[in-house]
């Protein structure tokens, strides 16, 4: 990979620092840099489709957490 690449989705999040402390629901967009173990399989799979991997990671475990979602909500009515 081309070391002088830096796709846009790697780059730190833009902080306003006179911003109101984050609220209980996060916006969609707003991207936190944070570490995560993943199998050496799954993470080689997702880095083989080239540039963008973390976008697909996050795009999956957002269709998850929607779908989690609606089936929680489902369940409380």
């Amino acid at each position: 990979m081309n070391k002088e690449y830096v796709p846009e989705w790697d780059q730190p999040a833009i902080r306003n620092e006179d911003s109101a402390p984050a609220k209980a629901h996060a916006v969609a967009g707003v991207k936190q840099i944070v570490t995560i173990r993943l199998d050496v399989d799954m993470l080689e799979w997702f880095k083989s489709a080239g540039p963008g991997y973390q976008t697909r990671i996050n795009q999956v475990l957002r269709e998850y957490m929607e779908a989690n979602r609606v089936r929680a909500q489902g369940e409380q009515h």
